[in-house]
């Protein structure tokens, strides 16, 4: 009685599915035999689970050809970075604004909703007639020019015909709450956002909130004033 409740205990611990056999058996089982039983038992069910999943042909993955296949498929770097959309070109732009060289400091406008935004890019390139001077040892576009720009996208946000705009009557009025980032240098790509805030046409002035972005990261924001108006009064 002792080595049969002995035996079905350790049979219970290896292998609870053969329990039934235990009990219709008419003599103990040793200790050996029920590790034999228990290892073949689970044996078969790894076979069987494997025959299932290979029939699936999901049981084992194969990395090293999924890596080879994910490495030649790879997009060169030249190809992974679309270009910015034109909305308006750079012949479009001088059309509105009045600026010219060297103070046309906008490329092109790459998304726009006439009299409530517009959101345009600055190259900045090593070829900029500041840069000489700003400076010889290192080449840092000055902040001035970053305001100059921006006021500029603000500039093609007012003067449209949509909101009754004209390049003869566009004015820098002023600015508050400027803060520069971060250094703009050669090679960067100065992505720019004026967003009208509030317009008073009585007293033709407009209030713009402006920021200034590279490569996600803001460099230069504001809140800037556009008056419009004759060049006398």
């Amino acid at each position: 009685m002792a080595s049969t409740a002995l035996s079905q205990s350790l049979f219970s611990t290896f292998s609870p599915v053969s329990q039934k056999g235990i009990e219709n058996a008419s003599l103990p089982l040793h200790q050996s035999m029920v590790r034999q039983s228990f290892l073949k038992q689970n044996l078969c069910i790894s076979r069987s689970q494997f025959q299932s999943n290979k029939a699936h042909k999901s049981f084992i993955p194969n990395c090293t050809s999924a890596g080879a296949e994910s490495s030649n498929a790879e997009t060169p770097i030249e190809l992974r970075y679309p270009a910015f959309p034109t909305v308006m070109d750079i012949n479009q732009i001088r059309d509105i604004l009045p600026h010219r060289f060297p103070f046309l400091l906008v490329d092109r406008v790459i998304e726009y909703n006439p009299g409530v935004s517009a959101v345009a890019i600055k190259n900045v390139t090593i070829n900029d007639n500041f840069f000489p001077g700003h400076f010889p040892e290192r080449p840092i576009m000055p902040g001035v020019l970053m305001v100059e720009a921006m006021a500029q996208v603000g500039g093609l946000v007012m003067l449209q015909p949509e909101v009754g705009g004209s390049r003869e009557n566009f004015f820098f009025a002023g600015i508050d709450k400027v803060r520069f980032r971060k250094p703009v240098i050669a090679g960067d790509t100065l992505v720019m956002r004026m967003t009208l805030i509030k317009l008073q046409k009585r007293f033709g002035i407009a209030k713009m909130e402006g920021k200034a972005y590279v490569g996600g990261d803001v460099v230069c924001e504001g809140e800037f004033l556009m008056a419009t108006g004759s060049s006398d009064s």
